[in-house]
């Protein structure tokens, strides 16, 4: 428990100086390396794009309330789908930063791995060696690829939702809540195509972090 919680204080303060650099080779000190590092990390992201499946669902959810409105508080209808659209948005966020960590620390894996395998003298080593490093790298650029994807998806989500947001502030009467009702449809096609989007991502993740895990 002490080990995790060092491991734990020791990765803050060093992301927090920025310096990506020290920060593995401190981590590769206490016995946690670049491989480690990048299955959590993974992981995280795996964990991110879950979140994110919710605040959208959520989000579309509240909406749907608001355009269903009758009677009531309107504005309280409205402040409860805002804060939803908000969570959805630090979501995404989220998902976005959390994708950039796994690339970060890809690139010095392989960087480190390539340099490793051109000290190793012995061709059958070397080779073998070689032939793990391509095929961890398509693996994980099938990963990559299927995470920025369903990345992609959430901004003109969350464009879409801030209209309906602004709009309906201007003007918070039925009359603006049938104005969006088109737009609305299209949001619920849209985010069923993120969410689908994103299990895709997640099983890859899943996929990834078992290979890397075995390997």
């Amino acid at each position: 428990m002490k080990k995790w919680i060092s491991l734990a204080l020791l990765s803050s303060s060093l992301l927090l100086s920025g310096c990506q650099s020290a920060y593995y080779g401190a981590m590769e000190k206490v016995g946690y390396h670049k491989r480690d590092i990048m299955v959590d990390r993974v992981q995280s992201a795996k964990e991110s794009q879950q979140d994110a499946q919710k605040e959208f669902s959520s989000a579309l959810a509240e909406m749907q309330a608001l355009l269903a409105f009758d009677g009531g508080d309107l504005e309280d209808a409205y402040n409860k789908a805002k804060d939803e659209y908000e969570s959805a948005q630090s979501a995404a966020d989220e998902v976005s930063n959390r994708i950039e960590k796994v690339e970060d620390v890809a690139d010095a894996l392989f960087d480190e791995w390539q340099t490793e395998i051109e000290e190793i003298s012995k061709a059958s080593l070397r080779r073998n060696s070689t032939n793990k490093l391509n095929e961890t790298k398509r693996s994980y650029n099938s990963l990559v690829k299927s995470m920025r994807r369903a990345e992609a998806k959430m901004p003109p989500i969350l464009t879409a939702m801030k209209d309906n947001m602004l709009y309906l502030k201007h003007n918070l009467n039925a009359q603006a809540i049938g104005a969006i009702k088109g737009d609305f449809a299209n949001l619920q096609t849209d985010i069923s195509s993120l969410i689908n989007d994103m299990n895709k991502s997640i099983a890859e993740s899943n996929k990834f972090i078992e290979s890397m895990e075995q390997g």
